[in-house]
């Protein structure tokens, strides 16, 4: 490499020198061994309803490309039959398809919040959701993790200084690094007692939890202030989002979202996928309950090895700490078969580098057993 094109390229090698250092260069790994590190939770990605269903499209005549933005020629009639589809499911005033969770949730907080509005975060929040915060019209704060209390006083400091706009409360249902749920009773509570709207990231719990699997916002669908995303590229197997809302949201998302407005739309074949994966909750629940008995089996085998639960859903964080550590127990449980990633910052909080252990049904009970006593091998007790 000669010295200028070399001097073009120093910050980039310093930058990646930096993570280096500190133990959180990425590179792009294959999958290998038994999973225990996607959001495949009820192993629709492969299988054979959801193949059979783009196969017949294709066949049928759909478009593997939508060949241009929804306002344009893009708006295909697979798109609006998952959207009609995906709100009478969900209980929904309408939805809409959006290329991925991450589009969708940006698109949200720079559409919606307008300039006079406030934007509170539960600090955990996805890094689309802080994202699209950040690059929106309107003011934001970032509360406690957890802590409706913490919601409540960020709404009322920004009201007693001023503050007149609408204001948004943007959570998640179910943690993505952590496993825990949000108080979604109380926050719905207090986005009643300031008039406010609570946006909801249901990205994974959208087709584990709740009837059917229509979330945990599945007793609070409808309302006028509660505003969902339904990622579709984990539990439902496919990829993209959809948006729940009311009509009136649905309609200024449509006029003034620009994500929306100058994005090809998805792929019709995905909107396939995605409308057969809601149909498979429907006519086989089976998944849904043999995910719940997994995740029961699991804490069942921690009570017994005297192991705490670090989570009570499908989703298990073990904290290591130092960033070098997790990377080195993740590497010695994929030697040992158990494909287990490492998370490190800015992902989680700086300090909490862990390994995020996903239970799905692409694994069974025995090997759910052997992975639990590899990590206690490995780590000399396991959760405890």
């Amino acid at each position: 490499m000669s010295s200028i094109v070399a001097a073009k390229f120093a910050s980039y090698v310093a930058g990646l020198d930096a993570l280096k250092e500190d133990d959180r260069l990425r590179s792009l790994r294959p999958r290998t061994g038994a999973d225990f590190s996607s959001n495949d939770y009820l192993a629709l990605a492969s299988a054979p309803r959801m193949k059979k269903a783009i196969v017949t499209a294709l066949e049928a005549g759909t478009p593997i490309g939508a060949g241009g933005s929804r306002l344009l020629r893009g708006n295909c009639e697979e798109h609006e039959c998952l959207e009609a589809e995906a709100a009478r499911f969900f209980g929904a005033q309408t939805a809409l398809f959006f290329g991925g969770g991450y589009v969708a949730n940006f698109a949200v907080l720079t559409t919606l919040p307008q300039r006079h509005d406030l934007v509170v975060l539960d600090s955990l929040v996805h890094a689309s959701i802080h994202e699209g915060a950040r690059a929106g019209r309107a003011a934001f704060r970032i509360s406690a993790h957890n802590d409706p209390q913490a919601i409540e006083g960020a709404i009322r400091d920004w009201r007693t200084a001023g503050g007149a706009g609408q204001v948004w409360i943007v959570v998640e249902s179910l943690y993505s690094m952590d496993g825990d749920f949000a108080p979604l009773e109380d926050l719905l509570a207090i986005a009643d007692r300031h008039d406010a709207f609570l946006v909801v990231d249901e990205a994974h719990a959208t087709g584990v939890y709740g009837e059917q699997g229509r979330g945990l916002t599945a007793p609070y669908e409808g309302r006028e202030n509660l505003l969902v995303v339904h990622t579709c590229g984990k539990a439902l197997g496919a990829a993209g989002a959809l948006v729940t809302a009311s009509g009136v949201l649905r309609d200024f998302i449509v006029n003034r979202c620009r994500p929306f407005i100058f994005a090809t739309a998805p792929s019709p074949l995905m909107a396939v996928a995605v409308r057969e994966a809601l149909l498979i909750l429907q006519e086989e629940p089976e998944r849904q309950q043999r995910l719940a008995k997994l995740v029961a089996f699991t804490l069942r085998e921690m009570v017994a090895r005297g192991e705490r639960s670090p989570s009570n859903s499908q989703i298990l964080p073990y904290i290591v700490g130092e960033n070098a550590r997790a990377m080195r127990l993740a590497s010695a449980l994929q030697a040992r078969g158990f494909d287990i990633r490492g998370i490190r910052p800015p992902t989680v909080p700086a300090g909490t580098a862990r390994l995020r252990i996903s239970l799905t049904l692409n694994v069974g009970e025995d090997e759910v057993r052997a992975m639990l006593d590899a990590l206690a091998e490995e780590t000399r007790g396991g959760f405890r």
